[in-house]
């Protein structure tokens, strides 16, 4: 396998650069591709000029995806048509995009970056199978890894700590330590090899032996820092659990089979009746909340890469999952030249301060980190034809957050990721 070979990085931020999205006042959209294709054709995309002032379109323009799908079965007498179901996921993300102050992107970043992001998927020959190839990641192909999976997206959020490598959470499995995200995969299988039934529904629901003792029990650390959000990680496995017991008949795969295939339709399923997968959050001059949905779409993501789309990875419209907005794939992005912070919040992120949950800082990095990949995603099928079909958001997802971590243990990073603490990643 060859080493991720990072492209230099550009000059930082002058007022004197054509390439790259002004702070302050007003924001100077460039690199603005043609409309996403949209079925409702109501998608408001707002310019300026520099002597123009910012003003926000109205959210009348911003169609709600699930009552535009419905609205489209009553006038066409049709019955519910899950191929046509649109997350709103990257619509939500181009409208903070085109209105964000404190986050940029740059052009020259993009391209470069697409250019390099495909030439090592290539030599890496990167693909939904290498999801499977990560040691810890379960390799069964059967109902069991289903339901591993979505316990697994259930808690994937806010591994971060202050503490240093040595002292922060961890988790000791099969003679090694493991922190991050794999800290979680580890605790899960660890528990399953005691006999502890973690990703089981309807051990979830079960007042008696499913307590937070019993969670506490499974995420035990190897050093004395406990995994962050230990009781809303509780929360959220019980609360899934009632879920699934009261409209699914206690099955996961009820679930995926509710979606008829649908990659959007199972995202808009698990945002709607999951409280917990809900990741929607209001913001300034629009009245359809954002959505950003990053756990619900990583475990659908997690699902297709797993079965490399086939079983009960199967999906006809897998192209319509974004990139999953977390704090690790934005540093990634900004590490390539792609990102841009404006001086404020670069000194925040720099200073390692705590960014508000659901504040405009937090939604920009958000939002526009989805726009950042889409974008990337169109330069590489641009550039390369030949990807089309072989390269989607979620796979450039995948390369990134590997390439981010492969970073932090050669301590190459140039700027910490943000810290927000909340269960939406």
């Amino acid at each position: 396998m060859q080493p991720f070979r990072f492209p230099r990085p550009l000059q930082p931020f002058s007022s004197k650069s054509q390439h790259i999205t002004r702070f302050f006042s007003v924001p100077l959209l460039f690199f603005h591709s043609p409309p996403i294709p949209y079925t409702s054709h109501l998608i408001h995309t707002t310019t300026t000029t520099p002597t123009q002032k910012m003003s926000y379109s109205s959210d009348e323009d911003q169609p709600d995806p699930e009552l535009l799908e419905l609205l489209r079965q009553h006038l066409n007498g049709k019955q519910a048509s899950h191929t046509a179901a649109e997350t709103g996921v990257l619509e939500s993300a181009e409208f903070v995009y085109n209105h964000a102050i404190d986050v940029a992107l740059d052009m020259r970043g993009c391209k470069k970056a697409a250019n390099t992001i495909w030439d090592q998927m290539q030599q890496r020959e990167y693909s939904p199978a290498t999801w499977s190839t990560h040691e810890l990641h379960p390799k069964d192909k059967n109902e069991e890894t289903v339901q591993f999976i979505f316990t697994m997206d259930l808690l994937n959020f806010s591994f971060w700590s202050e503490k240093s490598e040595e002292d922060r959470f961890q988790v000791e499995y099969r003679g090694q330590r493991w922190t991050g995200y794999w800290s979680l995969v580890a605790a899960l299988q660890r528990g399953l090899e005691e006999g502890i039934p973690i990703t089981d529904p309807a051990f979830w629901i079960n007042d008696e032996k499913f307590t937070p003792d019993v969670l506490r029990t499974v995420f035990r650390s190897a050093t004395d820092e406990e995994i962050p959000l230990l009781q809303e990680r509780f929360d959220c496995l019980r609360e899934a659990g009632q879920v699934l017991h009261e409209k699914y008949d206690g099955s996961v795969l009820d679930l995926i089979e509710e979606a008829n295939g649908s990659a959007a339709a199972l995202v808009n399923l698990l945002a709607s009746d999951f409280p917990c997968f809900a990741d929607i959050h209001p913001y300034p001059g629009r009245r359809q909340p954002i959505r950003i949905l990053k756990r619900a779409q990583i475990f659908v993501a997690d699902l297709w890469a797993c079965f490399e789309g086939q079983s009960y990875g199967s999906f006809a419209d897998i192209d319509k999952i974004t990139m999953f907005a977390d704090y690790r794939v934005p540093q990634m992005l900004w590490q390539l030249g792609c990102l841009l912070y404006g001086p404020t919040l670069e000194a925040a992120v720099r200073e390692k301060k705590m960014i508000e949950h659901g504040g405009e800082w937090e939604m920009q990095l958000r939002a526009c980190s989805i726009w950042c990949v889409e974008l990337i995603r169109r330069e590489i099928i641009r550039e390369h034809p030949e990807a089309k079909g072989k390269v989607n958001a979620v796979l450039i997802d995948f390369f990134l957050y590997d390439a981010v971590k492969e970073l932090e243990k050669e301590g190459g990073e140039r700027i910490p990721h943000h810290r927000t603490r909340s269960i939406w990643y």
